[in-house]
């Protein structure tokens, strides 16, 4: 009993030591700056709840809402509660185990088991009850390497849970900016119909009078038939921006048709958008996050596996009762204790552990490549989004431009047309240009207000 206790004991001093890499974070090469940063203001716009800066109560409600009650993210929930039960497990792995147990046993003897042989009992009774304790002793490290692979699993799942909860936002917001969009299009779709429709009367009246031939008329129904054929695709993509949003929030696709119905316009001014260093960024990135917390736990299970090329020492004992009837159970006579130590060593089996090594090294090198690529990608989409977000401002700017100028080429078109300076095809000419021109503008103010929407979600940290 003795020797035991000191031999745990000297085998407890060993324990400090744990086989396999100590995980070091990998450096990355960042630039100092991107390369449109400069353009931007440094503002004080909650980048965790960007949606906020653009002033709209119902698109924080329902970003709200999604946040609550979107399925994916319950997914994400849930797959983090999984990595923190696997981490609780692995924590208790490293603690002694505790069992109670009792029995009741009756067995007939043959002939040969009776003693003295065939002249003993035929019937033994036996009755034991105890608790036993077993207690594998961490030597080399592979319980704790084992936790500290599953702790940077759960701080992994708990980033990738933040990445879900930008990228849900974003996209809420996006399908909600489409949306306005969707409907400012249709109204000036329908504008475009009235517009056109004024034509055809005064076409009309011109042939009427005398003044006009039967070609013009024709060219102008078939120009404002064309315009009112956009109108089915663009009521098509408003209710599926809608059906989208429903979905988002965790709700069915016709749940929000009657809410998002009534014409909302796109903002008139955007929030600034604080653009922080290339490294501020990545070290914000969930993603960024969750991929380099999986490669220190790779790392942890190359050390995993390499504590199987050393034995493995378990420590139990028992403190018990046996007894031949219940009566003499937990009696001094019947009391029985066990104090062991067992070694486990497959010392046999060494190729298959250098093979299980090899493997987790591999798994390690992947997961670098994988947080390396992770890094690249987000680099790249904050600098392609940044420059988008400006070329897409500087487009809308020039679209304004071009637009007012259509509409005066319109009403200048017309006036000529009516004193006979000029035929119909100019008129059509003109309006096609301003219709187009409109159009275009709206769009443009559509993608400028996307293009922000994309910006926030690489600067904050959502992937894709």
């Amino acid at each position: 009993m003795l020797k035991v206790i000191t031999m745990t004991g000297a085998m407890a001093l060993l324990t400090g030591c744990a086989v396999g890499p100590d995980y070091q974070a990998p450096t990355t090469p960042e630039p100092n700056a991107f390369s449109e940063g400069r353009i931007m203001f440094a503002g004080g716009t909650d980048q965790q709840r960007f949606w906020q800066g653009f002033d709209d109560p119902l698109l924080a409600r329902l970003i709200d809402d999604a946040l609550a009650a979107n399925l994916s993210l319950e997914g994400a929930v849930a797959r983090y509660e999984r990595a923190a039960a696997l981490l609780y497990g692995a924590e208790r792995d490293q603690w002694p185990s505790v069992t109670a147990s009792a029995s009741g046993a009756e067995q007939y003897l043959a002939d040969i088991e009776q003693s003295p042989p065939g002249a003993g009992p035929e019937r033994v009774q036996r009755y034991q009850a105890g608790v036993a304790a077993s207690w594998e002793l961490d030597l080399f490290g592979r319980l704790r390497r084992a936790t500290e692979a599953q702790r940077a699993e759960l701080e992994a799942a708990g980033a990738d849970l933040g990445a879900v909860q930008v990228a849900i936002a974003g996209q809420l917001a996006s399908s909600y900016f489409e949306l306005r969009g969707l409907q400012e299009q249709y109204q000036v779709a329908r504008q475009s119909v009235a517009l056109q429709q004024q034509s055809l009367d005064i076409v009309e009246a011109r042939v009427k009078a005398g003044r006009g031939t039967e070609f013009d008329q024709v060219r102008a129904r078939a120009q404002l038939e064309r315009t009112r054929a956009e109108l089915p695709t663009l009521q098509a993509g408003i209710r599926g921006a809608m059906h989208r949003i429903a979905v988002l929030t965790g709700q069915p696709p016709m749940a929000l048709v009657e809410t998002l119905s009534p014409r909302g316009a796109l903002p008139e001014t955007l929030p600034t958008i604080p653009v922080d260093s290339p490294g501020e960024v990545l070290r914000r990135r969930p993603d960024i996050a969750a991929a380099e917390r999986r490669l220190a736990a790779s790392t942890a299970r190359i050390g995993v596996a390499t504590a199987d090329l050393f034995p493995r020492f378990t420590l139990s004992g028992l403190i018990g009762s046996v007894a031949g009837d219940t009566s003499d159970l937990f009696t001094g006579s019947a009391e029985t204790r066990r104090v062991a130590l067992g070694i486990d060593w497959t010392f046999l089996d060494h190729d298959r552990v250098k093979a299980r090594i090899e493997a987790a090294g591999a798994d390690s090198r992947a997961a670098l490549a994988s947080y390396q690529q992770t890094v690249l990608v987000a680099l790249e989409e904050a600098e392609t989004r940044l420059v988008r977000y400006q070329r897409a401002q500087q487009r809308e700017e020039r679209l304004e431009h071009a637009m007012n100028n259509a509409e005066q080429a319109v009403e200048l078109a017309r006036a000529r047309y009516e004193e006979g300076f000029i035929g119909y095809f100019e008129v059509l000419t003109a309006e096609q240009e301003f219709t187009a021109t409109r159009d275009a503008a709206v769009r443009s103010r559509t993608a400028v207000t996307l293009a922000m929407v994309d910006v926030y979600r690489s600067l904050v940290g959502a992937p894709g």
